[in-house]
């Protein structure tokens, strides 16, 4: 099934990038939460994380990494990051997608 991640992975649908490399592309979330909202996905198609294997623990590093990297360059001292998993869980896409929120100050619980 291809999802509205696939189709900004291949350039059909635009983005609002803020990074890019040959493992993940990071862009701007269209319904954002907080002042700052982006997500970062995988080239790699991967559902959720229900479907990520043993060989997939460097991706899963490397997008981790580069989010913590792009929150940092866009100046926050403090961000929230979250993997939604499954559809009770409030995962929309079903392409795994780190959310990155922040700019303001986040409550907890969430919802």
């Amino acid at each position: 099934m291809t999802t509205i991640f696939d189709k900004i992975l291949s350039g059909e649908i635009p983005c609002d990038e803020v990074f890019s490399d040959e493992k993940c592309l990071a862009f701007k979330d269209i319904t954002p939460q907080a002042p700052i909202h982006i997500l970062i996905i995988p080239r790699k198609p991967i559902q959720s994380l229900k479907q990520i294997k043993d060989e997939d623990q460097e991706l899963l590093g490397h997008l981790l990494l580069k989010g913590t990297e792009i929150a940092s360059s866009l100046g926050l001292e403090s961000w929230r990051t979250v993997i939604n998993t499954g559809e009770e869980a409030g995962q929309t896409v079903f392409h795994l997608h780190i959310h990155i929120i922040g700019g303001r100050k986040l409550k907890w619980p969430p919802g």
